[in-house]
C-alpha cells in the first residue's frame, strides 16, 4: 500500500529527554536506520536562563552501534550550529530557549546518534531530542 499521507510514511524513535548538567556530555540513544530512507533530528530546548549556556550538537553515524563517528557535513542538512543551543544575550523565548530546532541526516550508515556538549557553569532545563524516520521501505508505518 503506497499511502502520501505523512502519518502513513514517517516513525517516531525517542533519542534523549532530560537536563544537562553543567560542563557535561551527553550522547543520546543509538537509532536504527533499517528500513527507512533517512532521518530528521529534532530538538526542544527548554527554558534556559544563563546567557552563557552553550550548548553544542555534534550527530554520529556508524555502520555497528560500537564505532560511532561524527558526520561530514555533506552529509547532513542544515549545520550543527543551527541545530544547536548558542550562548546569547538576552534569551530570548523562540529564539535562544523554548525553542524548537533540527537537523537532517542524509548518509548512508545504518546508525545515528547525536551528542550534547554542554560548555557553561549551570545546568540546561530539559532537552529533547527525537528522531523522524522517513521515507519508509514497507508503509503505512504502525503507530507507535
Amino acid at each position: 500500500m503506497n499511502r502520501k499521507d505523512l502519518q502513513s510514511n514517517v516513525a517516531i524513535r525517542h533519542m534523549y529527554n532530560a537536563a544537562i548538567g553543567a560542563n557535561a556530555t551527553v550522547n543520546s540513544k543509538i537509532i536504527d536506520r533499517k528500513g527507512y530512507g533517512g532521518v530528521e533530528i529534532a530538538f526542544n530546548w527548554g527554558a534556559v536562563t544563563t546567557t552563557g549556556t552553550n550548548v553544542a550538537v555534534v550527530v554520529k553515524e556508524g555502520d555497528v552501534p560500537g564505532t560511532m563517528t561524527s558526520v561530514a557535513d555533506s552529509n547532513l542538512l542544515g549545520t550543527e550550529t543551527l541545530a544547536s543551543l548558542l550562548a546569547t544575550t538576552p534569551r530570548t523565548s523562540g529564539v535562544a530557549q523554548n525553542v524548537g530546532k533540527r537537523i537532517g541526516y542524509i548518509g548512508n550508515k545504518r546508525y545515528v546518534q547525536v551528542s550534547l556538549v554542554k560548555t557553561g557553569t549551570t545546568s540546561v532545563g530539559v532537552a529533547s531530542v527525537a528522531a523522524i524516520l522517513f521515507n519508509p521501505e514497507n508503509a503505512p508505518v504502525a503507530n507507535p
